[in-house]
């Protein structure tokens, strides 16, 4: 009975450790280079990685992402445009060696992330996410939108678009 009493304590205590650090677009947390993939280029830095994870958030809120492998190429291959975000620890890497190669078919920016931990917990999901495409556009337009958090939205997805676009490696 003791045992039972202490695991519910310990579960107790890593959720209010887990909420006490807020999300991903607070603080992002050190992750060893190590496990990276070879083929991880762009990969954010610390200071664009925090604005990337902030953007990824603000769009799983207002449901203007395409999230895992098989919704992200889909969207790629019908035209969709925006910033495609990749998590460079996925193993094995085959699963989304095609996504940079259809993306810059398709002039999409592309970046990755060190985690895909880091990943899912800012699309607002509780499993990791191995990629995600933004979209500049919610897929069906709300009537309840607010205006002053769609600008906001805008100005944030116009800068995280162009400092992808900028660390772009040109073949």
């Amino acid at each position: 009975m003791g045992d039972q009493k202490q695991k519910s304590s310990s579960k107790k205590e890593k959720k209010a450790k887990r909420e006490s650090t807020g999300g991903a677009g607070d603080d992002v947390a050190p992750v060893k280079t190590e496990y990276l993939a070879p083929i991880a280029k762009p990969l954010a830095d610390d200071k664009l990685q925090k604005k990337v994870l902030k953007l990824v958030k603000k769009a799983a809120k207002r449901k203007q992402v395409k999230r895992g492998v098989k919704e992200v190429i889909k969207a790629i291959r019908k035209k969709t445009k925006g910033v495609c975000i990749l998590a460079g620890d996925i193993s094995p890497i085959d699963v989304v060696t095609p996504i940079p190669v259809l993306c810059e078919d398709n002039d999409i920016p592309y970046i990755f992330v060190p985690s895909k931990e880091l990943l899912g917990q800012a699309g607002l999901t509780k499993r990791p996410t191995s990629c995600m495409l933004i979209l500049p556009k919610p897929v069906k337009a709300s009537s309840s939108d607010d205006d002053s958090e769609a600008r906001e939205f805008a100005e944030g997805y116009k800068e995280v678009f162009n400092k992808v676009q900028s660390v772009q490696v040109v073949y």
